[in-house]
Protein backbone atom coordinates (compact mmCIF):
# COMPACT_ATOMS: atom_id res chain seq x y z
CA UNK A 1 0.00 0.00 0.00
CA UNK A 2 1.23 3.27 -1.10
CA UNK A 3 2.17 5.48 2.12
CA UNK A 4 -0.10 8.35 1.41
CA UNK A 5 -2.97 5.56 1.13
CA UNK A 6 -1.64 3.76 4.52
CA UNK A 7 -1.71 7.55 6.04
CA UNK A 8 -5.69 7.86 4.97
CA UNK A 9 -6.06 4.37 6.34
CA UNK A 10 -4.46 4.52 10.01
CA UNK A 11 -6.43 8.41 10.15
CA UNK A 12 -9.67 6.53 9.10
CA UNK A 13 -9.52 3.60 11.67
CA UNK A 14 -9.22 6.56 14.44
CA UNK A 15 -12.37 7.88 13.43
CA UNK A 16 -10.27 10.90 11.88
CA UNK A 17 -11.85 12.86 8.51
CA UNK A 18 -9.93 11.70 5.19
CA UNK A 19 -10.69 13.81 2.12
CA UNK A 20 -11.40 11.84 -1.30
CA UNK A 21 -11.34 13.21 -5.03
CA UNK A 22 -13.24 10.73 -6.80
CA UNK A 23 -12.38 11.69 -10.37
CA UNK A 24 -12.14 14.86 -13.56
CA UNK A 25 -14.08 12.32 -15.44
CA UNK A 26 -16.76 12.04 -12.93
CA UNK A 27 -18.56 14.06 -10.25
CA UNK A 28 -14.81 16.10 -10.09
CA UNK A 29 -15.84 16.44 -6.38
CA UNK A 30 -13.67 16.03 -3.04
CA UNK A 31 -15.67 14.23 -0.52
CA UNK A 32 -14.73 14.86 3.47
CA UNK A 33 -15.09 11.51 4.77
CA UNK A 34 -15.66 9.94 8.24
CA UNK A 35 -16.37 6.23 9.94
CA UNK A 36 -20.29 7.24 10.40
CA UNK A 37 -19.86 4.96 13.78
CA UNK A 38 -17.76 7.43 15.49
CA UNK A 39 -19.57 10.39 14.76
CA UNK A 40 -20.29 12.88 17.30
CA UNK A 41 -22.18 16.44 16.83
CA UNK A 42 -18.82 18.31 16.03
CA UNK A 43 -18.32 15.26 13.36
CA UNK A 44 -21.51 17.01 12.10
CA UNK A 45 -20.25 20.47 12.42
CA UNK A 46 -17.31 20.10 10.51
CA UNK A 47 -18.78 18.71 8.17
CA UNK A 48 -21.56 21.52 7.33
CA UNK A 49 -19.11 24.18 8.04
CA UNK A 50 -16.15 23.23 6.02
CA UNK A 51 -18.00 21.28 3.02
CA UNK A 52 -20.79 22.95 2.15
CA UNK A 53 -22.58 20.42 0.27
CA UNK A 54 -25.20 17.44 1.08
CA UNK A 55 -24.32 15.28 4.43
CA UNK A 56 -24.89 11.96 2.93
CA UNK A 57 -24.52 8.65 4.68
CA UNK A 58 -22.56 6.12 2.50
CA UNK A 59 -23.41 2.47 2.93
CA UNK A 60 -21.93 -0.86 1.60
CA UNK A 61 -24.53 -3.27 -0.50
CA UNK A 62 -24.30 -5.83 2.41
CA UNK A 63 -25.72 -3.50 4.66
CA UNK A 64 -28.41 -2.31 1.49
CA UNK A 65 -29.30 -5.85 1.52
CA UNK A 66 -29.65 -6.70 5.15
CA UNK A 67 -32.52 -4.13 5.77
CA UNK A 68 -33.91 -3.82 2.36
CA UNK A 69 -33.00 -0.50 1.53
CA UNK A 70 -34.58 0.56 -2.22
CA UNK A 71 -32.97 2.23 -4.48
CA UNK A 72 -35.27 5.56 -4.65
CA UNK A 73 -35.01 5.26 -8.43
CA UNK A 74 -36.49 2.04 -8.50
CA UNK A 75 -39.22 3.39 -6.29
CA UNK A 76 -40.36 6.17 -8.38
CA UNK A 77 -39.82 4.59 -11.58
CA UNK A 78 -42.46 1.42 -10.79
CA UNK A 79 -45.18 1.36 -13.10
CA UNK A 80 -47.65 1.14 -10.02
CA UNK A 81 -45.81 4.25 -8.38
CA UNK A 82 -45.99 6.16 -11.49
CA UNK A 83 -49.64 5.41 -12.11
CA UNK A 84 -50.66 6.39 -9.07
CA UNK A 85 -48.21 9.78 -8.76
CA UNK A 86 -48.29 10.50 -12.60
CA UNK A 87 -45.30 13.33 -12.15
CA UNK A 88 -43.14 10.58 -11.36
CA UNK A 89 -42.96 9.97 -15.05
CA UNK A 90 -42.37 13.38 -16.03
CA UNK A 91 -39.12 13.02 -13.11
CA UNK A 92 -36.99 9.72 -14.48
CA UNK A 93 -33.99 10.59 -14.08
CA UNK A 94 -32.15 9.61 -17.34
CA UNK A 95 -29.80 12.67 -18.32
CA UNK A 96 -27.25 12.65 -15.58
CA UNK A 97 -23.59 13.39 -17.47
CA UNK A 98 -21.72 11.43 -15.07
CA UNK A 99 -23.79 8.16 -14.30
CA UNK A 100 -26.51 6.13 -15.65
CA UNK A 101 -27.69 5.99 -12.10
CA UNK A 102 -28.32 7.44 -9.18
CA UNK A 103 -27.07 5.80 -5.52
CA UNK A 104 -29.80 7.58 -3.18
CA UNK A 105 -32.22 4.64 -1.04
CA UNK A 106 -34.64 6.02 1.89
CA UNK A 107 -33.75 9.03 4.22
CA UNK A 108 -33.83 8.20 7.79
CA UNK A 109 -34.16 10.29 11.35
CA UNK A 110 -33.58 8.61 14.62
CA UNK A 111 -36.91 7.69 16.52
CA UNK A 112 -35.32 9.95 19.14
CA UNK A 113 -34.16 13.09 17.68
CA UNK A 114 -36.82 16.19 17.25
CA UNK A 115 -36.31 17.80 13.77
CA UNK A 116 -33.23 15.60 12.75
CA UNK A 117 -31.45 18.43 11.03
CA UNK A 118 -29.28 19.33 13.93
CA UNK A 119 -26.15 18.12 14.82
CA UNK A 120 -27.06 16.47 17.79
CA UNK A 121 -29.58 14.78 15.78
CA UNK A 122 -27.56 13.64 12.85
CA UNK A 123 -24.54 12.53 14.91
CA UNK A 124 -27.19 10.50 16.39
CA UNK A 125 -29.03 9.25 13.35
CA UNK A 126 -25.59 8.57 12.23
CA UNK A 127 -24.14 6.81 14.70
CA UNK A 128 -26.75 4.69 15.50
CA UNK A 129 -27.32 3.30 12.07
CA UNK A 130 -23.57 2.36 12.10
CA UNK A 131 -23.65 0.50 15.09
CA UNK A 132 -26.76 -1.14 14.44
CA UNK A 133 -25.33 -2.25 10.56
CA UNK A 134 -22.42 -3.72 12.17
CA UNK A 135 -24.58 -5.46 14.72
CA UNK A 136 -27.06 -6.94 12.39
CA UNK A 137 -24.14 -7.77 10.17
CA UNK A 138 -22.43 -9.83 12.71
CA UNK A 139 -25.22 -11.41 14.50
CA UNK A 140 -26.16 -13.02 10.57
CA UNK A 141 -29.13 -10.85 11.15
CA UNK A 142 -31.20 -9.85 7.85
CA UNK A 143 -34.63 -9.74 6.10
CA UNK A 144 -37.73 -8.93 8.32
CA UNK A 145 -35.93 -9.50 11.28
CA UNK A 146 -33.56 -6.42 10.55
CA UNK A 147 -36.05 -4.22 8.93
CA UNK A 148 -37.86 -5.07 12.14
CA UNK A 149 -35.25 -4.08 14.29
CA UNK A 150 -34.18 -0.61 11.75
CA UNK A 151 -37.84 0.24 12.26
CA UNK A 152 -37.74 0.31 16.23
CA UNK A 153 -34.89 2.88 15.84
CA UNK A 154 -35.79 4.70 12.73
CA UNK A 155 -37.74 6.48 10.88
CA UNK A 156 -38.38 8.01 6.65
CA UNK A 157 -38.07 10.29 5.73
CA UNK A 158 -35.38 12.24 7.40
CA UNK A 159 -32.41 14.01 7.31
CA UNK A 160 -29.62 11.73 6.86
CA UNK A 161 -29.78 10.68 3.13
CA UNK A 162 -28.53 6.92 2.54
CA UNK A 163 -26.56 6.34 -0.54
CA UNK A 164 -26.48 2.63 -1.49
CA UNK A 165 -22.86 1.22 -2.98
CA UNK A 166 -23.87 -0.35 -5.86
CA UNK A 167 -23.44 -4.56 -6.22
CA UNK A 168 -20.03 -5.18 -6.99
CA UNK A 169 -18.98 -2.29 -5.81
CA UNK A 170 -15.78 -0.57 -7.19
CA UNK A 171 -15.69 -3.15 -10.01
CA UNK A 172 -18.74 -1.48 -11.74
CA UNK A 173 -19.02 2.15 -10.50
CA UNK A 174 -16.63 4.39 -9.35
CA UNK A 175 -18.85 6.76 -7.58
CA UNK A 176 -18.25 8.89 -4.23
CA UNK A 177 -20.19 6.18 -2.59
CA UNK A 178 -18.35 2.90 -3.62
CA UNK A 179 -15.38 4.71 -3.17
CA UNK A 180 -16.60 5.78 0.42
CA UNK A 181 -17.29 2.20 1.49
CA UNK A 182 -14.17 0.95 -0.59
CA UNK A 183 -11.77 3.45 1.70
CA UNK A 184 -13.79 1.73 5.09
CA UNK A 185 -12.93 -1.71 3.55
CA UNK A 186 -9.41 -0.64 3.31
CA UNK A 187 -9.49 0.49 6.61
CA UNK A 188 -11.52 -2.53 8.35
CA UNK A 189 -14.09 -0.35 9.80
CA UNK A 190 -18.08 -0.89 9.01
CA UNK A 191 -19.17 -0.38 5.74
CA UNK A 192 -20.98 3.06 6.47
CA UNK A 193 -19.20 6.36 6.08
CA UNK A 194 -20.52 10.07 6.47
CA UNK A 195 -19.44 12.51 4.44
CA UNK A 196 -19.98 15.95 2.75
CA UNK A 197 -18.84 17.07 -0.91
CA UNK A 198 -16.68 20.22 -0.41
CA UNK A 199 -17.74 23.52 -2.64
CA UNK A 200 -16.45 26.70 -3.12
CA UNK A 201 -17.25 29.43 -0.72
CA UNK A 202 -19.92 31.11 -2.87
CA UNK A 203 -21.26 27.44 -3.19
CA UNK A 204 -21.41 28.02 -7.23
CA UNK A 205 -19.04 25.28 -8.23
CA UNK A 206 -17.41 22.58 -6.27
CA UNK A 207 -14.32 23.26 -4.73
CA UNK A 208 -11.59 22.62 -7.02
CA UNK A 209 -9.41 19.77 -6.75
CA UNK A 210 -6.21 22.07 -6.44
CA UNK A 211 -7.35 24.29 -3.33
CA UNK A 212 -8.71 20.57 -1.77
CA UNK A 213 -5.97 19.51 -1.57
CA UNK A 214 -4.15 22.94 -0.38
CA UNK A 215 -7.03 22.41 2.27
CA UNK A 216 -6.61 18.97 3.33
CA UNK A 217 -2.70 20.28 3.91
CA UNK A 218 -3.23 22.98 5.61
CA UNK A 219 -5.58 21.09 7.75
CA UNK A 220 -3.41 17.75 8.25
CA UNK A 221 -6.10 15.64 6.63
CA UNK A 222 -4.73 12.83 4.59
CA UNK A 223 -6.21 13.44 0.53
CA UNK A 224 -6.73 10.52 -1.82
CA UNK A 225 -7.74 10.32 -5.24
CA UNK A 226 -10.14 7.22 -6.36
CA UNK A 227 -7.79 5.85 -8.43
CA UNK A 228 -5.99 5.49 -4.94
CA UNK A 229 -8.62 3.49 -3.29
CA UNK A 230 -9.25 1.44 -6.78
CA UNK A 231 -5.80 0.03 -6.75
CA UNK A 232 -5.16 -0.55 -3.18
CA UNK A 233 -8.10 -2.85 -3.08
CA UNK A 234 -6.81 -3.99 -6.16
CA UNK A 235 -9.98 -4.16 -8.42
CA UNK A 236 -10.44 -4.61 -11.59
CA UNK A 237 -12.76 -2.11 -13.34
CA UNK A 238 -14.95 -2.82 -15.93
CA UNK A 239 -15.14 -0.41 -19.39
CA UNK A 240 -18.11 1.43 -17.85
CA UNK A 241 -16.89 1.98 -14.46
CA UNK A 242 -15.40 5.36 -15.11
Amino acid sequence: MEPHVQRAVEAFQKGDPVCLFDSEKREGETDLLFPAAMAEPATMRQLRQACGGLLFLAIGDEVGECFGLPFLQDLHTTPDAIERNPVLNHLITNDLRYDARSAFTLSINHRETYTGITDHDRALTTRRFAELATACLADGVAGEPAMKRLGEEFRTPGHIPVCREARGGLSVRQGHTELAVGLARLAGTAPVVIGAEMLQTDGDHALPVADARAWAKSNNIPFLEGADVVAALGVESSPSSS
